[in-house]
């Protein structure tokens, strides 16, 4: 049973997307339930069918009190190391709700995972959270499939690499890509598959 609000005020629910592909950013959702208008069958979107987190996604933006979705870039990734770039993230949705839908402001957060960034409310980490939290599981329904869909845009630069099909995660037809082809400048040059390339 996912819980909707653990604590008293306005909670906000964080996660991240992207953080074992290649190639492409990784991007954040934050994302405020509204207790009075319930979503269904939210839940952590790995667990989800592609067309079943589309659906939820539009009854989030349509529902939710708030939400905002932010990214770092490759550029960040490499410069930073893929945590701090996803912390970076997070921050970037959680400020941006200061400007979303009449600028609701979360007195607490909730963060998939064992990492918390730096935020100007209170903030939890939960492990296993996008399972177990409601606003958790939106937010990582939302961070998704909105890297899903920047990923198939993408696609439409580097259709060589198949970005529409494993949206940037090193899958044996990536792999195979990336030898044949090269990186892209949108390949993440830290990460040890795409390192080797420049080595060789």
């Amino acid at each position: 049973m996912l819980l909707l609000l653990p604590v008293d005020g306005l909670v906000c629910g964080i996660d991240e997307a992207g953080r074992g592909p290649l190639a492409g950013p990784v991007v954040a959702a934050a994302v405020i339930l509204d207790p009075d208008r319930p979503i269904v069958g939210l839940n952590d979107s790995k667990k989800l069918s592609a067309g079943k987190r589309e659906v939820l996604a539009e009854q989030i933006r349509d529902s939710a009190l708030a939400w905002a979705v932010a990214e770092a870039s490759v550029a960040e990734i490499d410069r930073f190391n893929i945590l701090q770039a996803s912390l970076l993230a997070m921050q970037r949705a959680v400020a941006a709700l200061a400007g979303a839908q009449g600028r609701v402001i979360p007195s607490h957060a909730l963060v998939d995972g064992s990492h918390c960034p730096q935020l100007p409310c209170s903030v939890d980490a939960v492990i296993g959270g996008d399972g177990k939290v409601a606003a958790i599981a939106a937010a990582s329904i939302l961070a998704k499939t909105s890297r899903d869909a920047g990923m198939r845009v993408l696609h439409g630069s580097y259709p060589q690499y198949g970005f529409d099909r494993h949206k940037g995660y090193p899958t044996a037809f990536h792999l195979q890509a990336l030898r044949e082809h090269g990186a892209t400048p949108q390949h993440r040059r830290s990460f040890a598959p795409v390192a080797r390339l420049s080595e060789s």
